[in-house]
């Protein structure tokens, strides 16, 4: 059986050129987020399984929960993933939904893990040392993990920058071993 990440990618890059022709990639950027919401829902997990759940009712619970908040476009494309069985890969083609809108826009998603909270004029100044370094727009999702004891930890796509006190130790511990 193929990855869900094969197989959820037609779909998203379908839905990026809809968006993208339509001038639309932010409202279908929000769309593609509520239905990823829904399709984690386990009620709505367990009503999709269900194989008495015909397809165009299982689009039609999807529709009737985000009623006013989809176009007629994002209906169909619920219907069109509905009747392919694919409704549960939902969070999947958002993901690379929002990849191909970030490589479009020319933004950089950046995790940055810290020790500590930090505030927003070290996020701020983070930001813009990353842009400066990477020539691209950075969008930074903070989290703190106390597990790195002090320091940073980014990650921008492929590529990660450990400044964290964990790592440094690590190495340090390597080091003595050879």
């Amino acid at each position: 059986m193929a990855e869900p990440t094969t197989v959820a990618r037609p779909y998203a890059e379908a839905a990026f050129r809809l968006a993208d022709e339509g001038g639309a990639l932010g409202k279908w950027s929000e769309m593609l987020a509520a239905l990823a919401q829904v399709a984690q829902d386990a009620r709505v997990r367990a009503a999709i399984a269900d194989p008495n759940l015909s397809d165009a009712k299982a689009a039609g619970l999807f529709i009737s929960i985000l009623a006013g908040r989809l176009s007629g476009d994002a209906e169909n494309f619920v219907r069109v993933l509905a009747e392919n069985g694919r409704l549960d890969l939902l969070p999947e083609i958002r993901s690379q939904f929002e990849a191909l809108k970030n490589e479009r826009e020319g933004v950089l998603e950046a995790e940055v893990h810290s020790a500590f909270e930090l505030t927003d004029a070290q996020v701020a100044d983070l930001v813009q040392r990353l842009e400066k370094k990477t020539g691209r727009k950075v969008r930074a999702k903070i989290e703190v993990q106390k597990d790195l004891i002090a320091g940073v930890r980014i990650v921008l796509g492929d590529k990660v920058i450990d400044g964290s006190a964990r790592a440094q130790l690590g190495a340090l511990e390597t080091a003595l071993k050879a």
